[in-house]
């Protein structure tokens, strides 16, 4: 490959444009779940605001990981799985039948708790999902896509010049940002990230921590957690699940100092969990 470090500073461009103006990025209303006939999540409205960091706390099995998966369809994978309510990515409804799903999912990226990169090269990795999407045609578009995301995930200068090396040779909090890498390469408008930080050791949980706030001045992120240390560190909102249900939502100071609801004190203070 030729200058990677002109190409990176030629490819900074962020995702595409925001196809409303409204605050509010992504939205459920009254969503319901059902594995078969288990019902696993009652009636959760929530409104994820654009460029901003909403973290979904709660104990586990609370519902929390199935509702991150609702906002790109990630449950349809379930043969079980029914979802009903009303889910909105910018006023349109992501469950309407007209919707290409491949295209909900490259503009609703995801990385899951485990990094889990392809057995592919770091270069491939991230240049995957342009391919498949149609976003590249030269080589030179795909190296820009690449060198570009692997800045924003922190993780260009340390392996710009290994990008053929296999991405499961690198340490588990590089792995992470890779997945990053990949999942920003499509440039979404919006980015879940399943408990990012809980296979990672302190050091590079706080790497990520940081490039979690970089990247919201870019993209809106919802991000599940079992931390409410990181939650609050991270997020401008956070929504706090029990048992299938919304309990409360709001501003994160707010949450974690000044609750309304007692089974959101209790669980902040560890009475329950």
């Amino acid at each position: 490959m030729n200058d990677m470090t002109e190409i990176a500073e030629a490819g900074r461009a962020g995702p595409t444009a925001s196809r409303g103006a409204s605050a509010v990025a992504m939205e459920g209303r009254d969503v319901k779940v059902f594995y078969g006939e288990k019902q696993a999540l009652f009636g959760v409205s929530l409104a994820i605001e654009r460029n901003s960091v909403t973290s979904l706390i709660g104990p586990s099995g609370c519902g929390k990981s199935t509702f991150l998966r609702c906002l790109n369809r990630m449950n349809d994978t379930i043969p079980i799985c029914r979802v009903e309510g009303t889910i909105t990515l910018d006023g349109e409804d992501i469950y309407d039948r007209s919707l290409d799903v491949v295209e909900l999912r490259a503009r609703v990226g995801m990385v899951f708790q485990k990094p889990n990169p392809f057995p592919k090269s770091i270069f491939d990795n991230v240049a995957y999902g342009p391919k498949i999407h149609g976003m590249v045609r030269t080589k030179a578009e795909t190296e820009e896509i690449v060198v570009s995301s692997l800045r924003r995930a922190g993780l260009f200068n340390e392996v710009k010049d290994r990008l053929n090396e296999p991405g499961t040779g690198l340490s588990g909090g590089q792995q992470q940002r890779l997945c990053i890498a990949r999942a920003i390469a499509t440039r979404p408008e919006v980015l879940l990230m399943d408990e990012p930080c809980s296979a990672l050791d302190p050091i590079a949980t706080a790497i990520i921590e940081e490039l979690i706030d970089e990247l919201r001045e870019t993209y809106t992120i919802v991000i599940v957690t079992h931390s409410m240390q990181q939650a609050a560190r991270v997020s401008q909102k956070t929504a706090f699940f029990h048992l299938g249900k919304l309990i409360e939502e709001g501003r994160t100071e707010d949450i974690f100092t000044n609750p309304v609801h007692k089974q959101t004190q209790d669980y902040i203070t560890g009475r329950i969990g």
